[in-house]
């Protein structure tokens, strides 16, 4: 993917969501900080390592950031990193791709390319 792209990690139950309602409005977690929670390529691994851990049946979605707009704010988080943060409800046309969350030999999370 290229550096326009970010991504939102999901479980089975909000992929599901995501496939039945063709939007989505984010994860329990997002909906009480009032945005949905991305991350760039690079910030991917730690996040599913952090918040994910041990879960099974996990997605990446790739998004194209051009298509969320102003609704999307590069924020300062974890260690000071600017993550992407979308404040809006996800339409499922903004989503480029959905893989499940697989692992490189070293251990980073596998990010499709096309």
């Amino acid at each position: 993917m290229t550096k326009e792209t970010v991504y939102k990690i999901l479980t089975a139950p909000e992929y599901d969501v995501l496939m039945r309602e063709k939007k989505f409005s984010g994860s329990a977690l997002d909906i009480v900080d009032g945005f949905i929670h991305m991350s760039t390529a690079a910030q991917v691994t730690a996040t599913v390592d952090l918040y994910f851990k041990g879960q099974s049946g996990l997605m990446l979605a790739a998004i194209d950031q051009k298509g969320l707009g102003a609704a999307l704010r590069w924020e300062p988080s974890r260690a000071g990193q600017l993550f992407p943060h979308f404040y809006g409800t996800l339409p499922s046309d903004a989503i480029i791709r959905v893989d499940p969350v697989t692992r490189n030999p070293d251990g980073t999370v596998k990010i499709m390319d096309g």
